[in-house]
């Protein structure tokens, strides 16, 4: 499974986030690297409205965020990237509270999970992680030290 996010429409549904902040965008990113953590899942956010020059797709450990340019929208985007998936659309998650943009999910045999649902996942997981002695909570797993091993490159110090 993988994760398509509305990157503005979970913005606004997440307490003490707005899309006023200057670094909102970040922010978010922050917190999926660390849902990711406990999900283990990719993540793709869509950010529309990118300023000249910021427009294009980044990669944010393991987030992917796609700043779409001024004139088109996220949730043209994330439509354009189900149907480039084809019948690997049905293994994927949109989160998204846009009516259209779920009808469209929907169309692509997607499943779709509302922003106000997916917030409340993801702040739950961040809990998870800062609770000492619990699950994802305190150091790392050792499966998560396999994992930062093997993504920068430490075999040489298993």
């Amino acid at each position: 499974m993988r994760y398509l996010i509305d990157g503005h429409n979970l913005i606004g549904k997440i307490p003490g986030m707005s899309l006023r902040e200057m670094d909102d965008e970040q922010q978010l990113v922050s917190m999926l690297q660390s849902f990711y953590l406990v999900r283990r899942k990719p993540i793709e956010v869509y950010f529309d409205r990118a300023p000249a020059g910021f427009a294009g797709t980044r990669k944010y450990g393991t987030v992917t965020a796609h700043f779409i340019r001024q004139g088109q929208t996220a949730d043209d985007a994330i439509r354009d990237r189900l149907l480039a998936m084809g019948v690997q659309a049905k293994e994927v998650i949109v989160v998204t509270s846009d009516r259209q943009v779920q009808a469209n999910a929907h169309a692509a045999h997607a499943q779709v999970v509302s922003s106000e649902e997916f917030a409340r996942e993801v702040l739950a997981a961040q809990e998870q992680r800062r609770a000492p002695g619990k699950a994802g909570g305190g150091g790392m797993s050792s499966d998560e030290i396999d994992e930062w091993l093997e993504l920068f490159g430490g075999d040489d110090l298993k």
